[in-house]
């Protein structure tokens, strides 16, 4: 178990470097040719960040999934508060037939399991 955790080590090790030069890749600005006449281009802010326009398309459809996710998760919750409130009405619509047929010495019906958590009492 030893190697197996030293080779571990060395694979995790050896991705977080790639990953940390393809980062310092992508965030360090590129110096571009020089401008005609020789001159060189002004120098950027230090504290800008530049993202390519294909990363900004992938967070641009990546925002997008996500509204729409958001937007179906919004509609399962409508979905979920009016089923519950059905199964609240079906409990308190059980439970006032149960005290009529008690009123008139019957045997109630059982209130099924399921309908119990929403019981109001």
């Amino acid at each position: 178990m030893g190697s197996e955790d030293t080779v571990l080590g060395v694979i995790i090790a050896v991705v977080g470097a790639i990953g940390a030069v393809l980062v310092a890749r992508v965030s360090t600005p590129r110096a571009g040719p020089p401008a005609v006449g020789g001159a060189a281009e002004e120098p950027r802010e230090s504290g800008e960040l530049k993202v390519s326009p294909e990363i900004w398309a992938r967070f641009e459809t990546l925002e997008a999934k996500v509204d729409h996710l958001t937007v179906l998760v919004e509609q399962q919750k409508e979905k979920v508060t009016t089923l519950e409130r059905l199964l609240r009405m079906a409990m308190r619509i059980i439970r006032r037939a149960n005290r009529r047929l008690a009123a008139r010495q019957e045997l109630p019906e059982e209130v099924p399991r399921e309908l119990v958590p929403y019981s109001i009492d």
